[in-house]
């Protein structure tokens, strides 16, 4: 059993997922690393830094990139230190290159997985996320009705840090269909075509992606660039797919970060 969780990253994803594993009975709260003035009207669920490190026994990180993942799990918070944890669940998306290192510096006997996740927003509200999963095989099955309490689709891809892996080349693609989409918008807007129609034709044509055919469901999909919105989020994702791929300067990649940056705002 995975005791009590903590879901550490309460944002846009970890909430509804943190929501989620209680609704189906899991002994979970949340936790940020973020100041409670930052976080608005805290919900109920929300335990501070001391009792986290007094009662976690399964943490599953959801913070943004590798400065808080390194803040949370060594630095800052430290919560690898927390006398009760047993298993340690990266669903944040960081280069693969960082699974090594966080490997190394793990507490002996501690269950490690990777487990990012894909779907968006509305994805984890509804409880339909897609799992990338990697690991020793008894964690993942322990560790199974957790990820079908918050996802439809479970994909165990191999030994720690394979789910990383497979996280990122997903959002390599996934990126360049979000700078591909949003350019041909624009483009259909300039010339007068009814942006509707033209989505409705990708969704039944060959330029059908998911980013074109969820675009009225996406909570980003009409957001410009900034370093600390969903967009800016897979740009980091698409560079950790170069870095964890030892191609930082792939042309595509590139292009794709370079469009993702010059998105503006779209009404």
């Amino acid at each position: 059993m995975p005791g009590r969780i903590t879901v550490a990253g309460c944002g846009r994803m970890g909430l509804p997922m943190l929501r989620a594993l209680r609704a189906a009975g899991f002994d979970a709260r949340g936790f940020d690393i973020r100041p409670p003035a930052d976080l608005g009207a805290a919900p109920e669920e929300m335990i501070d830094a001391k009792t986290m490190l007094a009662e976690t026994e399964t943490l599953f990180s959801i913070v943004r990139d590798a400065a808080e993942t390194e803040g949370l799990l060594f630095s800052d918070q430290r919560a690898l230190s927390a006398p009760r944890l047993r298993t340690l669940v990266i669903s944040s998306t960081l280069s693969p290159r960082l699974l090594p290192e966080i490997a190394a510096r793990a507490p002996a006997g501690l269950a490690l997985v990777d487990a990012p996740m894909s779907g968006a927003q509305v994805a984890a509200e509804e409880r339909r996320l897609s799992f990338m999963l990697g690991g020793e095989s008894e964690a993942l099955a322990r560790l199974r009705p957790l990820f079908e309490a918050m996802g439809r689709n479970i994909h165990v891809m191999g030994g720690f840090g394979a789910g990383m892996t497979a996280k990122v080349l997903n959002n390599y693609v996934a990126g360049a269909a979000v700078a591909a989409t949003r350019q041909a918008l624009e483009w259909a807007d300039a010339t007068g075509m009814d942006r509707a129609r033209l989505l409705a034709l990708m969704n039944d044509s060959s330029g059908q992606t998911w980013f074109g055919s969820n675009f009225d469901r996406i909570e980003f999909s009409r957001d410009g660039y900034s370093t600390d919105n969903t967009i800016g989020i897979l740009q980091k994702d698409v560079a950790a797919a170069l870095d964890g791929a030892g191609a930082p300067e792939d042309a595509v990649g590139q292009a794709v970060i370079a469009r993702l940056r010059r998105l503006s705002p779209m009404i």
